[in-house]
């Protein structure tokens, strides 16, 4: 197996969260009678200041029996074991695989006395690649990482999964029994087709139907997770293992999952449940019931797991979910003085802070500047796989990004996204990543003059990739008709072209933002063209400074320190 680089998977544990640390990472899952065009649809915002954002990829193989399989640990590259290999395996492009299988995650950590399994050999980012490989569906995704974890124990600490295919979306969340046990207990359940839901570093499964309900199943029976009445699986000792270790003494219809193995915190709602919330509230009214909750003041007030939305979303729908900072909102983050003079909606960490022994903290939204990558993955069930699964794909921060469609049957990837092309210590001139943290940095610098010129360009090249889609898509299938390998080469130069294209226009982006915007001044341009005095000389540049509202806040702290005598200055 193609191993990516150690530093991806960083974001799970250097974030491994007890209530006071930060927290990374954030899922949003939709059912297709919930999508506009009838896709299912996953996203995920893979969060870390030390994660270099590229796209990886694995193609299909074969192997013979008794080869093996060496697993190393995501986070750190450290060596677990190893496995018995499939016999087959599938295309990987990211998170999606060529059966239109797609996997996210959070981690929410949980009960600390849980993360230590020293002799286990499955890590959660193993669990995802490794299921990716094997799935040609959502329950044989579940069900291979259920086996995974019975057989080689499990690694990680708590993990939520957002696990979808062409047809259905489900979330698993996952624990392990910590050190002296084997393995990790679990909960799946499907999302009701026509809901949405959302899970962002804090466990959310409840309470859940047991068996003597025809809808669910235990472990002990897990062959038939494929019986398409089940929408609930779970591990056969979810409930006595909690009972043993003395983490619950009810009856078994009253046990929640969260709040036995990961109780909500201030920091699990106001960092995480949060992030939820505000997808959650775009979608369907009434959210604001729940503001004292996500604040972290009313834990027993817990949001539903899923809800069903008032209208249909779309992929662009989702695109402008990764990019909330909590507009409009009392979290907004463009209203209070951490703003700065530019209304920037971004804090730099530390998450908590302390003043004169009071302990405070910045609000943790969807969008952030540590992103590494994120994603939104389709899968349409009335296309043939190689060419009904879109990986939107983007790198850095996805509100200053572009969501550009990986096909899920490419056979290369683009080599301003591939794996080894620039790292975090390897400036790379010809790297996706490199290219929108430039943007995206500069950006940060003025951002209520930067960012309108970078969410103009964004919608406009999202727009013409979600145009040009419904024509691949259609050429496509005709070739695929005909001849399958046409029409994967033909996707794949779609995809190949329209990213690498995308790198170098938004280069010359940068290099005209850069010069608009330089020193402080703001050169007077049409389009990206500057203009001049007619005589070959740039006319005098506009000089803002920092806005009404900000100088008042500098009197106010500094009185009359720079106040002008009446009849002097300009």
């Amino acid at each position: 197996m193609k191993q990516v680089k150690w530093s991806f998977f960083m974001l799970g544990f250097l974030f491994l969260f007890s209530a006071n640390t930060g927290k990374a990472c954030t899922n949003f899952l939709i059912t297709k009678g919930a999508s506009t065009d009838g896709s299912t649809m996953i996203s995920y915002a893979a969060d870390s200041h030390v994660l270099y954002g590229e796209l990886y990829y694995w193609p299909a193989a074969t192997y013979e029996e008794g080869e093996k399989l060496e697993i190393h640990e995501w986070d750190t590259g450290k060596f677990l074991g190893k496995i018995d290999q499939a016999s087959e395996t599938y295309t990987v492009v990211g998170n999606i695989n060529e059966h239109q299988v797609a996997i996210g995650e959070t981690t929410y950590g949980g009960r600390e006395e849980l993360q230590n399994q020293p002799d286990a050999i499955m890590d959660y980012g193993s669990l995802m690649y490794v299921a990716l490989q094997r799935a040609k569906s959502a329950r044989d995704a579940i069900k291979t990482m259920a086996e995974l974890v019975e057989e080689y124990g499990y690694y990680s600490s708590g993990e939520s999964f957002s696990i979808s295919d062409k047809n259905e979306v489900w979330i698993m969340e996952m624990i392990g029994k910590g050190e002296g046990e084997k393995g990790a207990v679990w909960v799946a359940r499907k999302i009701p087709d026509g809901y949405v839901s959302g899970h962002a570093n804090q466990a959310r499964i409840t309470t859940f139907p047991q068996e003597g309900n025809k809808s669910s199943i235990s472990s002990a029976h897990l062959e038939d997770i494929y019986n398409k009445g089940v929408s609930t699986v779970y591990h056969e000792d979810v409930i006595s293992f909690a009972r043993k270790k003395g983490y619950f003494d009810g009856k078994d219809k009253n046990f929640s999952f969260s709040d036995t193995y990961a109780p909500v915190s201030f920091g699990g709602a106001r960092f995480c449940e949060a992030r939820v919330w505000s997808m959650f509230r775009k979608v369907k009214s009434g959210m604001d019931k729940y503001t004292d909750y996500v604040k972290g003041h009313d834990l027993d007030n817990r949001m539903p797991l899923w809800i069903k939305p008032e209208e249909k979303i779309s992929v662009q729908d989702m695109f402008g979910f990764m990019r909330d900072h909590f507009e409009n909102t009392p979290l907004d983050m463009t209203q209070d003085i951490g703003a700065g003079p530019f209304d920037l909606p971004y804090r730099w960490r530390p998450l908590y802070w302390e003043v004169d022994g009071e302990q405070y903290c910045n609000e943790r939204a969807v969008a952030t500047q540590q992103t590494g990558f994120s994603f939104v993955t389709q899968s349409r069930n009335w296309l043939p796989d190689e060419i009904g699964g879109i990986n939107w794909f983007g790198v850095d921060d996805a509100a200053s990004s572009v969501y550009v469609p990986m096909y899920c049957g490419i056979q290369e990837v683009p080599e301003t996204y591939a794996e080894g092309n620039g790292s975090l210590s390897e400036w790379s001139d010809n790297s996706a990543f490199w290219t929108f943290n430039q943007v995206s940095n500069l950006a940060y610098t003025r951002y209520n003059e930067i960012h309108p010129h970078i969410a103009d360009l964004q919608a406009k090249y999202e727009d013409r990739f979600v145009n040009y889609v419904d024509g691949v898509d259609e050429a496509a299938k005709k070739m695929y008709d005909n001849d399958k390998q046409t029409a994967l080469e033909f996707v794949t130069n779609f995809s190949v072209t329209a990213a690498n294209k995308l790198v170098n226009d938004w280069k010359e982006f940068y290099h005209f933002l850069f010069m608009k915007y330089m020193d402080g001044n703001i050169k007077k341009t049409e389009g990206r063209k500057f203009l001049t005095n007619g005589h070959g000389v740039l006319k005098h540049p506009n000089q803002p400074g920092y806005g009404e509202e900000w100088y008042r806040k500098i009197i106010k702290q500094t009185g009359d320190k720079f106040k002008v005598p009446e009849g002097e200055g300009h």
